[in-house]
């Protein structure tokens, strides 16, 4: 609905965690065997084979965090032909993999740029006041509770589900629930597409109340034709996750400042 791309709600600690993680996923990202392999040049199936041998390696497999059993063949990675022509080579693992240890190697793989773009935004925009407010240890721990929060939640609503589970959304959107019940009433900048970006500064109760909305009907299958592809629930179970540990917090959080100006028009412009 909205992009936001700055809040009026200034840290009085740098945010070290925040930026870490942000450098940690984009790090990850340029490494996965898929991207590197475009890079060299390698065909498009042996990209493909590379990468579905990574994610299921590193990834969260809800049937496999549910049921804590491995699968007996997992592709290696090889390109092969068979009867149907060249495909993926599937044979037994040569590693050993803890279900429970992949959700956090899952927290930094991301399917491409937009998907890690976006996270990355959300992340910038409101992790720096929440690590503000708790601190950088608690924030991390904070994050990866989130997380985990997230991805089970989401097994055991799909728990026979082969499918790989990847990205830091469910940690992000603990942090984004946790911004809400901090600063329902911090103004953050975002753009709307209107014709053209119209720059509209509103409460982040309106913004963060909205995005969770969506993520809450798309989880159900409405509004979306293949809300399968996107683990909606397990953003909608980190957000609630986020809530729920930072309302403690609450009583001694400082508001936010009240900025001043339009809240939207052509003189709505942002003052950094």
């Amino acid at each position: 609905m909205v992009i936001p791309v700055h809040d009026v709600n200034p840290a009085r600690r740098t945010p070290w965690v925040t930026y870490a993680l942000i450098a940690a996923n984009v790090f990850v990202f340029l490494s996965t065997p898929g991207l590197a392999g475009s890079v060299a040049g390698e065909s498009h199936l042996a990209q493909l084979c590379n990468l579905q041998a990574f994610l299921d390696q590193y990834a969260a497999v809800p049937r496999e965090l549910i049921h804590h059993r491995m699968p007996r063949l997992v592709p290696t990675g090889d390109v092969g032909v068979g009867p149907q022509g060249a495909g993926c080579v599937i044979g037994p693992p040569s590693y050993d993999k803890s279900p429970e240890l992949s959700v956090l190697t899952a927290m930094f793989l991301h399917g491409g740029w937009l998907h890690l773009l976006g996270n990355m935004l959300f992340l910038l925009i409101f992790g720096n006041n929440i690590e503000d407010r708790m601190g950088h240890i608690r924030f991390a721990l904070f994050y990866v509770a989130c997380g985990y929060a997230a991805a089970y939640g989401f097994a055991l609503a799909n728990a026979d589900s082969a499918d790989p589970l990847i990205g830091a959304s469910g940690a992000i959107a603990g942090v984004l629930g946790a911004y809400l019940v901090l600063y329902p009433k911090a103004r953050v900048w975002v753009l709307v597409p209107f014709l053209i970006f119209l720059p509209l500064r509103l409460p982040a109760w309106i913004v963060l109340g909205s995005w969770f909305g969506l993520q809450a009907v798309y989880s159900s299958g409405q509004g979306v034709s293949s809300a399968g592809t996107v683990a909606y629930l397990a953003h909608v179970v980190g957000f609630v996750a986020g809530m729920l540990i930072a309302w403690p917090l609450r009583p001694g959080t400082p508001p936010p400042p009240e900025p001043r100006g339009v809240l939207f028009g052509r003189r709505a412009r942002p003052s950094w």
